[in-house]
């Protein structure tokens, strides 16, 4: 039982207990440099989980849709849609490779990308003569974006995309797991994410070829010669065998730590539903979300507390919460790319970040720990 006023975090780590089992053998193997037994076997596990024939296992999700976009042929001047509505290292790669971010706003019934306003962009690039060379949709807090549509619209135009897939480990959609619904796609085992190595991410495919590549790449392009050559420019991408031993034992668990994410978001969601006013982010139809951050929103004409008092009231009693990511398109950093809204009139991505929050979610937080959110979060809603 934790004491009434040790730190709530937003979704600390888990570890289940069996990642100690594949770092000691790492040790007594000495195999404590970037890769050797633990990543070849991560690999080929997630590949298993996932039902894809392809896995790279990398430093991180961001270094995943870098060299998703490098393989994709992005360039300098290329235009790349992005989903509006996540964290900015979804779209930071398309301008290491020098592209430029389109963003695109998200619907409200899975807070991911909107197919009207995908044909919005996609409409004014025909105009205009720059088509895009690739998408990334993001399956944001877990949900899977409605992909059929998105997939159908891309396809029409014969645009590739990459599924940033980074929240959604252990989701689904139309019964296939998220992480295989795009012709490459992209994890992150970030200290925050469903399952962890610390810090990491993979590549997935069941193009084999857009995966060795990749491969070569992440490991600094090196040529197939005895001395050091180097024919290209490679990246340090690769993940280390002491972190992909962690994300093994983590793999393990990742079902249990699925349902207990749900346990969270269903105590939340009795708790709190019945408030005029309070709207959870909902789940999309035919689909499964790992609900890795309970998220709700807040309507300003019924709540006469805004996100930033609730924030404030929380953080006094030592429980982290946060605001639902800002935007792209409002980020000072883009403020120069193009935007295309589901609305006309509004921004569905905005509205969203202005009246969002998201709630402590960790799979290790204890009933009393969630009761205890839910009561400060009751007090200030009835204040």
């Amino acid at each position: 039982m934790s004491s009434s006023n040790s730190r709530i975090y937003l979704s600390a780590p888990h570890m289940s207990g069996y990642e100690q089992e594949y770092i000691d053998s790492a040790f007594a193997t000495n195999w404590i440099a970037p890769l050797g037994p633990n990543v070849d076997a991560f690999e080929k596990e997630v590949a298993d989980y996932m039902g894809i024939q392809g896995a790279l296992a990398l430093s991180s999700g961001t270094a995943a849709i870098h060299l998703g976009l490098k393989y994709l042929g992005i360039t300098r001047g290329d235009r790349v849609f992005c989903s509006s509505l996540t964290f900015s290292a979804s779209a930071n790669p398309i301008v290491y490779e020098g592209g430029e971010p389109v963003f695109i706003d998200s619907e409200p019934v899975s807070w991911n990308m909107s197919p009207r306003a995908l044909e919005k962009a996609f409409d004014a690039a025909k105009k205009a003569g720059k088509m895009p060379k690739a998408a990334i949709i993001v399956d944001l807090y877990g949900q899977s974006a409605d992909m059929q549509p998105l997939l159908e619209i891309c396809d029409a135009y014969h645009v590739p995309v990459i599924e940033d897939a980074a929240e959604a480990m252990g989701s689904a959609y139309q019964g296939k797991a998220c992480g295989k619904l795009a012709k490459l796609s992209v994890l992150s085992f970030n200290g925050n994410k469903i399952i962890t190595t610390s810090g990491g991410g993979m590549l997935l495919s069941d193009d084999l070829e857009a995966i060795e590549k990749a491969r070569f790449w992440a490991t600094q392009a090196r040529d197939k010669a005895r001395h050091y050559q180097h024919s290209e420019i490679g990246y340090n991408y690769r993940m280390s065998n002491i972190l992909a031993g962690i994300g093994r034992g983590q793999l393990k668990v990742l079902e249990d730590r699925v349902r207990a994410k749900r346990q969270v978001f269903d105590a939340y969601y009795q708790a709190l539903n019945a408030i005029d006013g309070i709207d959870f982010m909902p789940e999309a139809h035919g689909g499964r979300c790992n609900r890795w951050l309970t998220t709700l929103t807040l309507d300003p004409q019924k709540i006469k507390v805004t996100p930033n008092d609730i924030l404030d009231r929380l953080e006094a009693e030592n429980i982290e919460a946060r605001p639902v990511w800002k935007p792209l398109h409002l980020q000072p950093v883009f403020k120069d790319c193009a935007y295309y809204t589901h609305k006309d009139t509004a921004s569905v991505s905005d509205y969203l970040f202005n009246n969002g929050i998201c709630l402590p979610s960790g799979t290790n937080m204890s009933a009393e720990d969630q009761d205890r959110v839910i009561r400060c979060l009751l007090e200030i809603l009835r204040a």
